[in-house]
This record gives C-alpha cells, sequence and structure tokens, in this order.
C-alpha cells in the first residue's frame, strides 16, 4: 500500500463515526416524525369519520320522528337505505324504546352481535362482525330515547385505507428529505476531509525534506486554520534545520 492510500485511510476513518451519527440522526428524525405523523393523522380521521356519523344519525333520529310516531315502516327503511349509500357507511338499523329492531340494511340478517349488543348505546363502539369486518358504531337516541335509537356502522377498513395513503404521502417525502440529508451530509464531511488531506500530504512532504511540498503556495496561502498549520510546521521544520546545521569550531578560517 502505498503512502497516500494510507492517508486517505485514515482521512476515512477519522470521519467515519462522524457520518454514521449523522445517518443515525437523519433516521431518528423520520422515526419520530413517521410516527408522530401517523398517530396524527390516523387520530384526526378517525374523530372525523366518527363525528360524521354521528351526524347522520342524529339527522335520521330528526328526520324519523314522525314516521316513527306514524308507524310507517316502508318509508323509514327508505330513509335509511338512502343514508347508507354515504361513503364509509356500511350499515344502519334503528331499534325501539323496547329494543326491538324496526328496520336495518343487513343483507341477508341481522349479524347475532348486534341483536346481542345494547339497543340503546349511543357511545362510539368497535365492532368486528363476520363476513363483513370492522366498525364503529355510533348511536343517536329518538326524541331522547322515548321513541327508539338510531345505530350507524363505520367501516374501519375504509379509514385504514385512507389513513395509509394520507401517511404513505408524508413518509415518501420525508424518506426524499432523508436521502438528501444524508447525501447533502456526507459531501459538507467531504469538504472538511479534503483540506485535512492536503494537510497531510504536505506534513509528508515536510517529513521527507521535499523541496516541493515546503513550498507547496495551495496549503501555504491558506487564510484557515489549515494554512496557519502548514505555516507554523513550516517554521519548526526550518527551526530544526537551522540548529542541525554544523558549528565550525574555533581557529578554523
Amino acid at each position: 500500500m502505498t503512502q497516500p492510500e494510507q492517508h486517505e485511510i485514515r482521512i476515512k476513518r477519522l470521519f467515519r463515526k462522524t457520518r454514521f451519527g449523522i445517518f443515525v440522526l437523519f433516521g431518528a428524525i423520520v422515526f419520530s416524525t413517521s410516527t408522530l405523523s401517523i398517530r396524527t393523522v390516523s387520530s384526526q380521521l378517525s374523530e372525523e369519520y366518527e363525528s360524521n356519523s354521528a351526524t347522520i344519525a342524529k339527522n335520521i333520529a330528526d328526520s324519523s320522528v314522525d314516521i316513527l310516531l306514524n308507524r310507517n315502516l316502508a318509508t323509514l327503511q327508505s330513509l335509511v337505505d338512502q343514508f347508507v349509500e354515504i361513503q364509509s357507511i356500511r350499515y344502519i338499523y334503528i331499534t325501539s324504546d323496547t329494543g326491538e329492531i324496526l328496520t336495518h340494511t343487513f343483507v341477508p340478517g341481522v349479524p347475532a352481535v348486534i341483536r346481542e349488543s345494547d339497543p340503546h348505546a349511543t357511545e362510539p363502539i368497535e365492532r368486528s362482525l363476520p363476513g363483513m369486518g370492522d366498525f364503529v358504531e355510533v348511536g343517536s337516541p329518538i326524541l331522547a330515547g322515548q321513541a327508539g335509537t338510531v345505530h350507524v356502522g363505520m367501516d374501519l377498513d375504509l379509514v385504514r385505507l385512507k389513513i395509509q395513503r394520507a401517511t404513505g404521502q408524508q413518509i415518501y417525502l420525508i424518506c426524499i428529505i432523508l436521502i438528501v440529508g444524508v447525501l447533502g451530509s456526507i459531501w459538507f464531511v467531504r469538504l472538511a476531509v479534503t483540506p485535512l488531506e492536503e494537510l497531510l500530504s504536505y506534513v509528508v512532504g515536510l517529513a521527507r525534506r521535499d523541496a516541493s511540498a515546503m513550498t507547496d503556495a495551495k496549503v501555504l496561502a491558506r487564510d484557515d486554520e489549515i494554512g496557519e498549520m502548514a505555516r507554523l510546521m513550516l517554521h519548526a521544520v526550518k527551526g530544526d534545520a537551522a540548529g542541525a546545521a554544523p558549528n565550525p569550531g574555533p581557529g578554523t578560517d
């Protein structure tokens, strides 16, 4: 291995920890930002869909008062069928004040999980229906529960898909920033390595008493710390050379 190759290896070793630290730093930033982004988007979209489902349930409850009082179940079924066409709403059913299911959108029939649940519950409940998927169900009372309760089921799979799309775009952008940041940091490290390599080559030349190295204007003319170190080393080498010169003894002409 030649001397210049040895110098290059030493410089790489000098900044190996720096490059590794930069990579770890950017990786930590990407991981923490992605985690926060996923949680924020997931929370916001879930709350938005739950709010929309609760609003739909309330609208159905407000619209079905007269229909329930007249016991017009065909009109009530038609009303429910219109609302279930809204995206993310997968099922709707209405229970009476006694817990009887008056109308629903389940095909072919009401799942056992629904029949066994509390017919008057209005708080958001996560349900897993066999053959249908996972849902969040919200309810709204009709006439403060005296006329029954409207239950609306929101498809969680659709919500998760939208969350994945939203977070995927953000993570894609963050990964681009990571790659650009790492490459940029490596380039900046290289800017710091180049002057050190020049100084190292200059010091080797001084150690060899290379005349061209001792007059290397490129390094000596620098106005930064590298130039100051090069001039200081040159001064030290010249001082050592002057001190090592033979001193003529007494009586010599």
